[in-house]
């Protein structure tokens, strides 16, 4: 009984879908369905029911998946272990925004129990770039927030957040118990610099183009608004500075906040990151 082929059992186990589980495993289906049929012959047991309404896991297959994943992240740890004894574990991991917000320090925390030996570089971006320099090369996680082009990535999701319009707290739409795109139409909002990924500029300006101040960071959105009365996006709890409000945004879809990598990286050290990074993200 492979790890590797453990790995392929619990993507299928966790997707229920053969066809989703090779795309994630980067694999063609056939492979990753004789993998599964070769485990099952090594257990002597079936370990899905395969029907037309789909794929469920049998009993010794939900058996096989706690065994399975505690293998997996025991694996991933023995790796990191004999890596940082070598002198040779570092992570970089890509903040975008914020990196002040409670999950993130509780991620923080925990990374540092599990993995104490390993060295974590922080590169903070701005909001021009959602990858956090995954394309260029220059970390190798980014915890950050979609939508953004997932070309080449796998990304995986963490928690969904409400929306708030960032408005001035003297503006008259300030007193709304909730607004909609529709209340915003005529108003300038802060944009991103041109070259920005277009799929991410289009959901900060709610679909549609606008007019308004180039922004970069953070602190440069609430300074357009608490200086221009311009109006943008944010978490709907996100406490804002001073002589700022934020309003629910009730048609908006919601922030999605999720950890992405290199489709080709295998470092274990990035598994655990992302299996921290669920958990603090869930509390």
């Amino acid at each position: 009984m492979e790890l590797r082929t453990l790995r392929y059992f619990v993507a299928v186990a966790e997707e229920l879908h053969f066809g989703r589980a090779a795309a994630r495993l980067h694999m063609s289906q056939p492979p990753l369905s004789r993998a599964i049929k070769q485990l099952e012959t090594e257990v002597g047991a079936a370990l899905f029911d395969r029907s037309s309404a789909g794929v469920t896991l049998t009993p010794v297959g939900a058996v096989l998946l706690e065994e399975a994943r505690a293998l997996l992240e025991q694996s991933d740890r023995v790796r990191a272990r004999v890596a940082a004894a070598a002198g040779t574990a570092t992570i970089t991991v890509g903040i975008l925004g914020d990196s002040t917000n409670p999950s993130a320090t509780r991620l923080a925390v925990t990374y540092h129990q599990r993995h104490p030996r390993v060295e974590v570089r922080i590169r903070q971006t701005d909001l021009t770039d959602p990858t956090c320099g995954l394309h260029a090369g220059l970390v190798d996680v980014a915890l950050t927030c979609r939508p953004f082009d997932e070309t080449g990535l796998t990304v995986h999701e963490l928690r969904a957040d409400p929306v708030g319009a960032l408005l001035r707290a003297d503006d008259p739409l300030a007193r709304s118990d909730s607004l909609k795109l529709a209340d915003l139409a005529d108003r300038r909002w802060f944009r991103f610099p041109d070259g920005t990924d277009p799929i991410w500029q289009s959901y900060w300006n709610g679909g549609e183009p606008r007019e308004g101040p180039v922004v970069r960071t953070v602190q440069e959105c609430q300074q357009a608004v608490l200086w221009n009365g311009t109006v943008g996006m944010t978490l709907l709890d996100h406490k804002p500075a001073g002589g700022l409000t934020v309003v629910p945004l009730i048609d908006m879809p919601p922030i999605r906040t999720a950890a992405a990598w290199n489709q080709d990286d295998t470092n274990p050290l990035i598994r655990s990151f992302v299996q921290i990074a669920t958990a603090a993200y869930h509390n």
